[in-house]
């Protein structure tokens, strides 16, 4: 009998990476998302509605499922959603996978999430982990990425548009803090692997390359054949030249928090690579396509 497993956002990004990986190795895949409109004609994919606001339906959409993929999150505040929301609806949903049943959950946290961060993402991811540990499903797995890159990624192709457009690209400080991208693929077919072990299992999901911030821009923008200047500016003044873009693009394309977390360290990791697609091949090979349109993630998530 094929296995169903349920994958959350599988027609956003790493759920639709984790989706396909799934599908590929023959299993049946039911989603549930925020948007089933969005469902691509002839997808082989069952769409269910993420509602929160139902824990009888959410385990109904679940019943029968072996592993839930759990790609949920929310990247910033916006409206009624916050992290904090976030954290209680991942209980929600943990809630709701034990009460269906279902036997083991790879979940997509962050690297370096802490109980005692001053930041509400990295907080919340935290908790999130807990409320996973104390859920009453027989076993899970969590893994850790940093940043994410390939397939219709959002920072990447965001910082090539603004090399394609602006004269000055700000690097905050020195740009010297480092982060180990991972390809989305790579993601997948780790979080396929961790759904058909046993066992809890914690990793770091990084890629085989360190670089520095600025080294990462720096590859972009020779990618791209851009000529703008790499400026580097007092970290101060990041946040409000992000406030400024955000208003100009009605997006939001960096928080405060997002750049401190990057400039303290909190994208690396000196963990063992979890896939094998290095950042700076793949840039080189991409460059021609990178960053042709802006992805707005306001217009992604909420309009």
């Amino acid at each position: 009998m094929t296995q169903l497993d349920v994958v959350t956002g599988a027609f956003s990004y790493s759920g639709a990476a984790i989706a396909r990986e799934l599908l590929a190795r023959g299993h049946q895949v039911r989603t549930l998302t925020g948007h089933p409109d969005r469902a691509p004609a002839g997808t082989p994919i069952d769409a269910r509605p993420l509602d929160f606001s139902s824990q009888s339906e959410l385990t109904r959409s679940m019943a029968g499922a072996h592993t839930l993929y759990n790609t949920y999150w929310v990247r910033f505040a916006h409206g009624a959603v916050s992290h904090e929301a976030a954290v209680t609806n991942s209980r929600a949903l943990f809630a709701a996978a034990a009460a269906a049943g279902v036997a083991r959950i790879v979940h997509v946290s962050i690297t370096n999430p802490s109980l005692d961060s001053d930041d509400s993402y990295f907080r919340g991811k935290a908790l999130v982990e807990q409320a996973l540990a104390d859920s009453g499903v027989p076993s899970h797995a969590i893994a850790r990425p940093a940043v994410l890159f390939g397939g219709d990624g959002v920072l990447v192709n965001n910082i090539a548009w603004l090399l394609r457009r602006l004269p000055v690209f700000a690097i905050g400080g020195t740009g010297e803090y480092r982060l180990r991208p991972l390809h989305v693929d790579d993601l997948a077919r780790l979080c396929a692997g961790l759904g058909a072990q046993s066992g809890t299992v914690v990793m770091d999901a990084v890629g085989p390359q360190s670089l520095t911030f600025r080294q990462l821009v720096t590859e972009i923008r020779a990618a791209v054949g851009s000529r703008s200047v790499l400026l580097p500016v007092p970290g101060v003044v990041i946040p409000p030249l992000a406030a400024m873009l955000n208003l100009a693009l009605r997006d939001t394309l960096l928080t405060p928090g997002e750049y401190r977390a990057l400039a303290v360290g909190l994208a690396d990791s000196a963990a063992p690579a979890a896939g094998s697609v290095v950042f700076t091949e793949w840039v080189r090979a991409h460059g021609a396509e990178l960053g042709r349109r802006y992805a707005n993630e306001l217009d992604r998530h909420f309009r």
